[in-house]
């Protein structure tokens, strides 16, 4: 059994929350405007919300989440977002109400996390936010 530690590798995931920042502003224009919301609709059973819950001079907080007509909740991604605006970076804070994702987990541990699960969170985001781009023109913006 393996038992070295696992170390995240910073620059990639300096790369993966600039890519995700990007893909965010393209996504949210009005990002630093507090409670805002963003709903699109892919088809008849999926859409998405976007909401901004926090907005700051350097940073903004966004929770996204996926609103399927059928299924369990717990298949539902729901993520909270910071975009720290000075770094332009885009970091998932928490997912699947995993609160304060650390860097990195020994394996095994009792909620079976994968070692590199904060990285893997945000690559997820990653994923998720260019396929919210390819149906960006259903896109709508509602004051709340």
């Amino acid at each position: 059994m393996n038992k070295t530690r696992y170390v995240p590798k910073l620059a990639n995931m300096h790369k993966v929350c600039e890519h995700n920042y990007a893909r965010l502003l393209s996504l949210l224009p009005d990002c630093d405007t507090e409670s805002l919301e963003y709903h699109f609709t892919v088809n008849a059973s999926l859409s998405y919300q976007m909401k901004i819950i926090d907005s700051s001079r350097y940073t903004s907080t966004v929770e996204m989440s996926q609103r399927c007509m059928e299924g369990p909740d717990f298949l539902k991604p729901v993520v909270v977002v910071r975009l720290y605006h000075d770094a332009q970076m885009a970091e998932v804070l928490s997912s699947q109400h995993i609160a304060a994702l650390k860097p990195s987990y020994e394996y095994p541990n009792n909620k079976m996390y994968q070692r590199n699960e904060k990285e893997l969170v945000n690559l997820f985001l990653g994923e998720w936010l260019v396929f919210c781009l390819k149906h960006s023109d259903q896109l709508q913006s509602t004051s709340v």
